[in-house]
């Protein structure tokens, strides 16, 4: 393990219907969210066992309030070589100076239309035109890197891949294709919705000419490609070409549940253990101890099945909120 997804709260300002399709939701109980405090306490146990990259999410972390602070204060880990924050966009124009300065190094934009009513229709609200302000803004403030983070379903948005991978170019951002996923709220998920990494690429080199694969990190989640122009681009492919064995990732929910994989059912409670008076190291034996009885491939296990369905239905998400994608940090 070593790398890190706090979700920093489970609300959301957008309703992305591959994310948030239901009008209700059970939403976790404010007095049990980590505060800062304990937020740094549970990165530093997770640093102290070999975690150096953080990534903030949520929900939407920019609406949990003096997130620059949260930053600043995770920055200053000696352990964490890479801390970076996935957004919806929608409040970055806002934040991004500020984030920079207090030592976020990369963000990620979520981006699944080009197109303002359609944008509307994904999303729930009419909220581009800021989405693409925060983007241009993130670009400017001297981030380390921006990344756009595009989910593509079909019949629904794969006609815009050509178009936001050049729209990536144009700012400088590194565009990721990400396959639809069956997990957490994605209830209205169905199998012929998914366009699968081979017809992304597909459709990439009709537009654009061959792109050459390039080596990296075999923990990293997307395949990245070079197109002849030099244009970088990665396509995650998770729910036809799952990477479960060489995951190295931890989920910990914003009430501090920590979770050994985006499919996970059960997670381990670190709010009880550290509000219980446990020290720093002792949090960190806990940690280590429910790593090592890891046997969790949920991707891998969902490839199997002979009918796919969505993972979770309405009833479920209602009676446990932890299983929902919005609460695990996607």
């Amino acid at each position: 393990m070593r790398s890190l997804r706090i979700s920093v709260t489970d609300r959301c300002n957008l309703r992305c219907n591959y994310c948030m399709p239901e009008r209700d939701y059970v939403w976790l109980s404010r007095a049990k969210l980590l505060n800062f405090r304990e937020i740094v306490i549970v990165a530093g146990a997770f640093s102290d066992l070999g975690v150096d990259r953080i990534r903030l999410t949520g929900g939407e972390p920019l609406i949990r309030t003096d997130i620059e602070v949260l930053v600043e204060m995770l920055a200053g880990l000696s352990g964490i070589h890479d801390l970076a924050l996935t957004t919806n966009g929608t409040l970055l124009a806002a934040k991004s100076d500020a984030l920079v300065a207090a030592g976020l190094q990369r963000v990620t934009v979520s981006l699944d239309s080009l197109r303002p009513e359609r944008f509307r229709s994904l999303a729930g609200r009419d909220q581009l035109a800021e989405v693409l302000a925060g983007i241009e803004a993130a670009a400017a403030a001297g981030f380390g890197s921006v990344k756009i983070n595009t989910v593509v379903m079909r019949g629904v948005n794969d006609d815009e891949i050509a178009d936001i991978l050049d729209y990536g170019r144009s700012v400088g951002a590194e565009v990721r294709f990400i396959e639809y996923m069956d997990v957490g709220g994605a209830t209205e998920w169905q199998q012929r919705c998914v366009v699968a990494r081979a017809e992304i690429l597909e459709t990439i080199e009709r537009h654009n000419g061959a792109a050459r694969p390039l080596g990296g990190d075999d923990a990293a989640p997307a395949d990245r490609f070079a197109l002849e122009d030099g244009t970088v681009f990665g396509i995650i492919s998770s729910t036809t070409q799952p990477f479960c064995s060489a995951c190295d990732r931890g989920r910990v929910t914003a009430d501090g549940m920590f979770y050994l994989c985006l499919y996970g059912v059960h997670g381990a409670d670190l709010r009880e253990v550290l509000r219980s008076g446990a020290s720093r190291s002792d949090l960190a034996a806990f940690i280590r101890s429910t790593w090592r009885q890891r046997t969790d491939r949920g991707a891998e296990e969902r490839l199997g099945l002979a009918q796919r369905r969505a993972w979770t239905g309405v009833s479920e998400l209602r009676e446990d909120p932890h299983l929902e994608m919005h609460t695990r940090g996607g």
